[in-house]
């Protein structure tokens, strides 16, 4: 048996680590133990029990306000007691958060082998995204295994002499939203079942990346409010992030505007949905710009750069910046001009077929741990 600790912490990571740990724990030469450092405590939740998966280990290091340094310390002092007491043959970690790259290295310390999923995306700017650039540079130079989603991560991780035991996998986001996308799906935000899919264009918008806080963030906001109250037949669902300063601009820039609708955050069972019924996106988010092109959905990032590149190739995604003018253009082109709408939505989704789970306890299991 193969004793796999897998760690992660935020609802991203535990949507995209969802389908591996379940395949994990029904495999017959694998002992599959769990732990969450609960760095997003209340997004959490919804994604364990939509998967049902129960942890075995729950660092809770969440503080109202917490700090990146706050979570660094807490993990690593609580992590380390349940390394040394479990001695895993392999920890793995997903993507670029502050808890994967703190797990990474108090696994490294204790001389543990580390399996990073979700490996070589870069932005080749330390800043942004801040600090995840950083965080799977640093995931990168511990990691014994590299699961890259695309044939282009595991060529940027060539360029850095990181050669051995590469894997190209495709990205678990799209097993996991295969596991959860239904047709005529009813929600249970019942304000989502009364929008009108078939006669409105209807948008599905997040925004929640520290580099966008402050005027990058009022404009973008700003040219989202303009081109709704230009157009009647544009409606918005924005689910707010939890942070309190997003929430404060959203709710200056977008209140009393009929057709933009804030709602809280939904489950990850419920927000792919509503991104199988929208019409379009626009996100600064980093998975959904795999998610919405396996859906058909044209995707515009509101981001400078993206780590992204190969759906950006593909022509499912286009990096559209901060600026407002250049953010209502772009926004108005894709609603607007059909031929531009359709080459986004027929064109080909990059990041894989609904197997990285499988390709990576393949590579695990047959491995010389």
């Amino acid at each position: 048996m193969i004793r796999v600790l897998s760690v992660f912490g935020t609802r991203p990571e535990a949507i995209k680590m969802a389908p591996l740990l379940k395949k994990l724990e029904s495999h017959s030469d694998i002992e599959s133990i769990v732990c969450t450092t609960s760095q997003h405590k209340e997004m959490i939740q919804s994604v364990l029990d939509t998967f049902n998966i129960v942890p075995d280990f729950d660092l809770e290091i969440m503080t109202p306000n917490q700090t990146i340094i706050d979570i660094i310390t807490k993990t690593f002092n609580r992590l380390d007691k349940i390394i040394k007491d479990v001695q895993p043959q392999i920890v793995l970690v997903h993507g670029d958060t502050t808890t994967a790259s703190t797990s990474a290295q108090v696994a490294f310390l204790n001389q543990i082998p580390v399996g990073h999923v979700e490996a070589g995306l870069r932005t080749n700017n330390k800043y942004s995204p801040f600090p995840e650039e950083i965080n799977r540079r640093i995931i990168s130079i511990i990691a014994d295994f590299h699961f890259a989603p695309t044939l282009k991560n595991a060529q940027q991780l060539n360029d850095e002499s990181i050669k051995e035991n590469v894997f190209v996998t495709g990205n678990t986001v799209i097993d996991a939203l295969m596991m959860v996308s239904k047709e005529n799906y009813v929600f249970e935000n019942n304000k989502l079942n009364t929008l009108d899919f078939d006669n409105k264009k209807v948008c599905l918008f997040t925004c929640h990346r520290r580099e966008n806080l402050g005027l990058p963030m009022t404009n973008i906001f700003s040219a989202i409010k303009d081109i709704v109250l230009e157009n009647k037949d544009v409606e918005i669902v924005f689910p707010i992030h939890m942070n309190p300063k997003i929430r404060i601009i959203a709710n200056k820039v977008f209140d009393g505007i009929e057709r933009i609708n804030l709602i809280e955050p939904l489950n990850y069972v419920e927000f792919s949905n509503l991104m199988n019924k929208c019409y379009l996106v626009v996100t600064d988010s980093g998975g959904i710009q795999e998610e919405a092109p396996s859906l058909g959905k044209p995707v515009l990032v509101v981001r400078t750069e993206t780590e992204r590149p190969e759906a950006v190739e593909a022509g499912t995604v286009k990096i559209i910046g901060v600026d407002y003018d250049n953010v209502k253009r772009e926004i108005e082109n894709v609603l607007f001009n059909e031929s531009v709408y359709n080459s986004m939505c027929n064109a080909t989704n990059p990041y894989g077929d609904g197997n990285a789970s499988a390709r990576i306890i393949d590579a695990i299991v047959n491995s010389e741990l």
